[in-house]
């Protein structure tokens, strides 16, 4: 059974940096595409960032990219997301998500989840 478990969020001042973790069981993180959603009260769950299997193809949104970097660490088989420069529209709660096969930018493609972690910016 694959299991995904978030950590590394908090409350954080706009500028400020973050590192999320998403440690992986039951699926070895370089065998799957892997993937950071977020979901702020009220709205819909949206896409972050993605990775390939081989670690080095990389999606990003618009609205994180040159601030967001994900990246793979096959030892710890655990995903990271690195956040700099954070800002207040940046908060909500980020998940985690695996999937067989090629990296995306749909959730839907996605069939495991983690159970997410709350990251707050204040102004």
């Amino acid at each position: 059974q694959v299991q995904l478990v978030e950590s590394g969020g908090g409350l954080v001042q706009a500028g400020d940096s973050l590192k999320l973790s998403c440690a992986a069981s039951g699926r070895t993180v370089s065998s799957a595409a892997m993937a950071w959603f977020r979901q702020a009260p009220g709205k819909e769950r949206e896409f972050v960032a993605a990775v390939s299997r081989s670690g080095d193809g990389t999606y990003y949104a618009d609205s994180v990219n040159s601030r967001f970097t994900i990246s793979v660490d096959s030892a710890k088989n655990t995903v990271y997301l690195q956040m700099n420069n954070l800002k207040p529209e940046d908060t909500a709660v980020y998940y985690c998500a695996s999937k067989l096969g090629a990296r995306s930018k749909n959730k839907s493609e996605y069939n495991q989840w983690g159970q997410g972690t709350q990251v707050t910016v204040s102004s």
